[in-house]
């Protein structure tokens, strides 16, 4: 990942592998086997450590790319990002080490208040850290 996309491409695969998520809870799967290629809960939970390992410190270039004083004055905010990526980062280690993916299983990692507040955390990043547009 570049250093100007890697939040971007970070939150994105983040953000999708959530919504594929709701839709294979919803399809009251037994396993994961035999589901064909992009179609495989598996490969974006993949996406989704990779996006999540390291999440922390690709925030904190965002921040001080745009202004060096956010890193201190949103200090606590960053700490809990940290946080709820952790967790969600070992919730879906967890899943991923299991040998099937039930849909069952899938519903309780959606509903998992981490993963839910990991989400809530990257809207807000992903807005407040926006490069300010410039004016004609």
């Amino acid at each position: 990942m570049t250093t100007t996309n890697d939040l971007d491409q970070r939150i994105e695969a983040i953000e999708t592998g959530y919504e594929f998520m709701l839709a294979y809870a919803a399809q009251g799967r037994e396993t994961d086997k035999g589901a064909a290629a992009g179609r495989n809960v598996r490969e974006y939970l993949d996406k989704m450590v990779t996006a999540l390992d390291g999440l922390a410190p690709a925030i904190a270039a965002r921040a001080r790319a745009l202004d060096p004083k956010l890193l201190k004055s949103s200090v606590a905010f960053f700490a809990a990002v940290e946080a709820d990526a952790l967790i969600a980062l070992g919730a879906i280690r967890l899943v991923l080490a299991r040998e099937d993916i039930s849909s069952q299983l899938i519903d309780n990692l959606n509903a998992s208040i981490h993963l839910r507040a990991l989400l809530t955390d990257l809207f807000v990043v992903d807005e407040a850290l926006k490069a300010p547009k410039k004016r004609a």
